[in-house]
């Protein structure tokens, strides 16, 4: 079956950084676009980063663009996230989830892992 498995969230300082991973299964990784969205307490699912199927072209949110940068591998089928000059804001429980394309509705999405930002 499909499993999405994220990684690396914890807790860090404003300005810290983190490198986030989704590790994926159950599904040909190459045949899909990735996404990396985020749910922050008390507000909606938001998207952050979404990367096409081979890679070559990214799209970021506002919020993030300049500090976040999505990547993937798709020889092992993982997803990254990496996450600089963070910001209290940024706090939420990041998720990966894959779409046959651009797409708000997501084919599946992981568990997710928490990030925390102190000021």
């Amino acid at each position: 079956q499909v499993q999405l498995v994220e990684s690396g969230g914890g807790l860090v300082q404003t300005g810290g950084s983190l490198r986030l991973s989704c590790a994926a299964s159950g599904f040909t990784f190459s045949d899909y676009w990735m996404y990396w969205v985020r749910q922050a307490p008390g507000k909606d699912l938001e998207w952050v980063a979404i990367i096409n199927s081979a890679g070559n072209s990214t799209y970021y949110h506002d919020s993030v663009k300049g500090r976040f940068t999505i990547s993937r591998d798709n020889a092992k089928s993982t997803l990254y996230l990496q996450m600089n000059s963070l910001k209290s804001e940024d706090t939420a429980v990041y998720y990966c989830a894959n779409a046959r394309g651009w797409s708000n509705d997501y084919d599946y999405l992981g568990q997710g892992t928490q990030v925390t930002v102190s000021l």
